[in-house]
């Protein structure tokens, strides 16, 4: 596995194979997140959704606690972190922080979060931003923005409604309460619950599986999940769909996979 030159001292970024992972690196912190971190994480869904090498990508963090959002005692003592280039790319990019917390401009192609210990706040939040989500035995989660006068600005009000269950996501967002594992799942928050410790190894056999597939068909997939959704009507999301559809069926990796399954072997899928 090959750390990237895009990595900051907050977020580490690695390739293994088709494989995009991303790191929280701020341990000492509980993974709060810094403009380092945001850094980290915008350069990294902007490589993964330009480099057509990349199939998905897995986000992690190390330390025991995934992610506790917003530095807030940074915010209370006045504390200022900042580093050059962030605030350079600000001026250009004045959604950065929105993207790098896959609020805006998600990359096309699926991301698998891997949380072990405590996701509150902004770690809830960054979570509906991904498609596959393994969550440890041991971890905890909530959207606990209310609890400190706080809205929750990177979209929970929106996306947590139409993910699970209107009166749960209402409870989960107006009571501010922790949320166990077992709860997130029952409530269809995350996909699997495993061992502490063993999130990251999950995540990578889901990750196997994707880069399995055809490329072009992943990412059409993909769009179709992000883009079509309820407040579509079924006729025009139906019809949106196909607009993805009909380019896949038309490519040489279509005809090989079906060409693969006649001939009963593994696929060789090319991305064209």
């Amino acid at each position: 596995m090959a750390e990237l030159d895009i990595s900051t001292k907050n977020c580490i970024v690695e390739q293994e194979g088709s494989v995009l992972i991303v790191t929280l690196n701020r341990p000492e912190a509980k993974n709060a997140f810094s403009p380092e971190m945001l850094l980290g994480m915008y350069k990294a869904w902007r490589l993964l959704e330009e480099d057509d090498s990349l199939m998905c990508a897995i986000l992690t963090a190390n330390g025991d606690t995934f992610c506790a959002g917003m530095d807030l005692k940074a915010g209370a003592d006045g504390e200022h972190r900042s580093t050059e280039e962030f605030m350079e790319l600000m001026g250009t990019v004045p959604n950065i922080h929105w993207q790098a917390l896959l609020r805006d401009n998600r990359p096309n192609k699926p991301l698998i979060l891997a949380v072990e210990g405590y996701a509150l706040a902004g770690g809830t939040e960054i979570l509906q931003g991904t498609d596959i989500r393994i969550g440890a035995e041991n971890s905890i989660f909530g959207v606990t923005e209310v609890a400190r006068g706080l809205y929750p600005m990177s979209g929970s009000t929106i996306r947590l409604r139409r993910q699970i269950p209107y009166c749960l996501a209402a409870e989960i967002l107006l009571c501010g309460d922790h949320i166990t594992a077992q709860q997130a799942l029952d409530f269809g928050l995350i996909n699997k619950i495993v061992p502490a410790g063993k999130t990251l190894e999950v995540a990578k056999e889901y990750a196997a599986k994707i880069c399995a597939n055809g490329p072009l068909a992943v990412r059409a997939v993909t769009r179709s999940l992000r883009e079509h959704q309820e407040c579509m009507s079924e006729e025009d999301a139906m019809l949106a769909s196909d607009e993805l559809a009909n380019p896949v069926f038309a490519s040489a990796d279509a005809r090989e996979g079906m060409k693969a399954f006649k001939e009963k072997r593994k696929a060789k899928f090319t991305g064209e």
